[in-house]
């Protein structure tokens, strides 16, 4: 690491307000600036592009006057005196197929999460590609775990009833005289970075397989490994499987604290109560940059990256069944991801995004006008039909990634009983299965320096699922209504949703009974409606399965009132 190299170029850009320094194995940026901008700037300049040295961000910005971190409104003592032997922190796709792959082990296993359901923050808030790495050369733990990860998912969905297509993915170049570059990538990231499906094919051959497709474009590198799976259903069914396997998932509980001695955490302090882990992994998300401090192991820095989708009717599905993105050379050289695109969800929406935009608030998922007019300026480049117009809903996710972007899969450096699993942006869903087996192993075998643990003789790789109604023939509703008439109540007319289905989300393991919880798991108020027809419905639905009134029903956590309570006195008054 050459500071001295560094240092210039600080003092060239930021006339001396900042500066890096090598401490305890990473480099400590630090200083004062006005703008987060120039603070993401300075850090990367500092760092190396997925090395291991890590830039830790001590630099004071004015402008970054950031959220405290959402706390849960619960305060108990639910957990107070546990002592489980793996304690993970977030409900992620990480931590939720960590939490998963670890019930393999006879092992007594609590996942934490802070948001009142799994899969709230980045998890849920991603486009759902399961990538090729096409992008990615060899050297990063990117690249180390996607094509494993990828090679996993047919089986990892079929064990865990999660609808998962293999649809492709194009990458589209209208600037014919780029062919022979890109004819030569092709080939360097096929057999030399081992992404084994990539092929380069004309633009009348694209025009065959996606009509809609711009018809500008020259060619295209095709990837038919690149595959659609829902980010949040991929999510749960990981977490409902641990629990079905015996783990423990403790929801609206967040991390305030630990206490360290001889460099090992020996407690965890919650608002539920004070844990006594053997073992922490550390998959917070965002905030992994937090718990590393409290650990007293923070040797990196998270740089938080929004990033914006749009959602369009089910009818704009049929202008493409792919992912497909328009690649500008001269913009994508300066970029850290592909840069979004379109793709046909695993439910037969179309999507379109996501941007990039650094951001100091961790939490902060509103979505800006400006970002869809980003996103669908540079999408019509790839998709002539896409139109605002069949936009049904939208969202914004806030990505995690360090400053040399890369994964941080590892013990932890200074605490002796810790695992890192942070850093984890694009394409951390496609590489979760693999990235999980790892941190698996290595918890294991920490855990066996005092006694190693057993196999789990009952683990049981297979989630049943709840019943999809708008699958089924005729014939096998037919069955499933005789057996149980709820499935014949439809709710949901846009997605097809039954009360049966509706009441198996309920009785599933673990139980969230807000309406967005229900949604998450089976769908009402997904449609063109986005709930506007059955939102009451499924609220009532909830009501009546905990035996309290409607007014105690929530959207999403405990401050999203929906109904204040009756209106009108007598028996048939209504709720507003």
């Amino acid at each position: 690491m050459d500071l001295r190299r560094i240092n210039r170029k600080l003092k060239k850009q930021f006339g001396g307000r900042v500066s890096a320094a090598l401490q305890d194995g990473c480099v400590v940026v630090s200083g004062a600036l006005e703008r987060w901008t120039d603070v993401v700037a300075a850090c990367q300049t500092a760092a190396k592009k997925y090395s291991r040295t890590h830039v830790v961000n001590d630099i004071v910005c004015a402008e970054a006057v950031d959220a405290p971190m959402r706390l849960p409104a619960v305060n108990d003592d639910a957990l107070e005196g546990a002592s489980p032997d793996v304690l993970i922190i977030g409900g992620g796709i990480s931590g939720a197929s960590i939490a998963r792959e670890l019930t393999r082990w006879k092992l007594d296993i609590l996942l934490v999460e802070k948001e009142p359901d799994v899969a709230m923050q980045a998890s849920g808030r991603n486009d759902g590609e399961v990538h090729p790495g096409v992008d990615l050369g060899k050297g990063s733990l990117k690249h180390k775990y996607i094509r494993r990860g990828n090679h996993m998912f047919d089986k990892v969905c079929e064990d865990l009833n999660v609808e998962f297509r293999r649809v492709g993915q194009y990458v589209c170049f209208q600037d014919g005289w780029l062919r022979p570059v890109v004819y030569l990538y092709c080939l360097w990231r096929k057999y030399h970075d081992g992404i084994e499906d990539t092929e380069l094919i004309g633009g009348e051959e694209l025009r065959r397989r996606e009509p809609y497709l711009d018809p500008g474009t020259k060619f295209a590198i095709s990837n038919p490994s690149t595959g659609v799976v829902c980010p949040y259903g991929l999510t749960i069914a990981y977490a409902e499987n641990a629990v079905e396997n015996g783990a423990k998932v403790s929801l609206n509980t967040a991390v305030l604290g630990m206490e360290l001695q001889d460099s090992k955490i020996v407690s965890v302090c919650t608002n539920r109560g004070t844990v006594f882990p053997r073992l922490v992994i550390n998959a917070a998300g965002v905030f992994s940059e937090e718990i590393a401090k409290m650990a007293g192991d923070r040797f990196f820095s998270i740089h938080p990256r929004r990033g914006t989708n749009s959602i369009l009717d089910k009818k704009a599905g049929a202008y493409l069944h792919s992912v497909a993105s328009v690649i500008n050379v001269k913009t994508q050289l300066r970029a850290h991801t592909k840069g979004g695109g379109v793709m046909r969800t695993a439910h037969g929406n179309l999507l379109a995004g996501p941007d990039a935009v650094e951001t100091f608030e961790k939490e902060n998922t509103e979505t800006r006008p400006e970002s869809i007019r980003v996103v669908f300026d540079k999408q019509k480049k790839t998709l002539t039909a896409l139109s605002e117009r069949d936009i049904i809903t939208y969202f914004t996710g806030v990505r995690a990634p360090t400053f040399e972007e890369d994964f941080i899969i590892e013990q932890g450096r200074r605490t002796k009983n810790l695992i890192h699993c942070a850093g984890i942006q694009s394409p951390g869903l496609t590489t979760a299965p693999a990235v999980a087996l790892d941190v698996a192993g290595m918890a294991v075998g920490l855990l066996s320096k005092e006694q190693a643990p057993e196999p789990n003789p009952q683990f049981n790789p297979v989630r049943r699922g709840v019943p999809t109604l708008r699958k089924m023939s005729d014939g096998e509703r037919g069955a499933l209504i005789r057996e149980n008439p709820d499935y014949g109540v439809i709710v949901c007319r846009c997605e097809e949703v039954s009360k049966g289905e509706i009441l198996d989300a309920l009785r599933a393991p673990i139980c969230v009974p807000t309406v967005d919880g229900v949604k998450k798991r089976v769908r009402p108020g997904m449609g063109r409606c986005q709930g506007g027809f059955c939102s009451p419905l499924v609220t009532k639905i909830i009501a009546d399965f905990l035996g309290v009134p409607v007014s105690d029903v929530r959207k999403s956590s405990a401050a999203s009132v929906i109904t204040y309570g009756q209106t009108k006195g007598g028996e048939g008054g209504s709720a507003r």
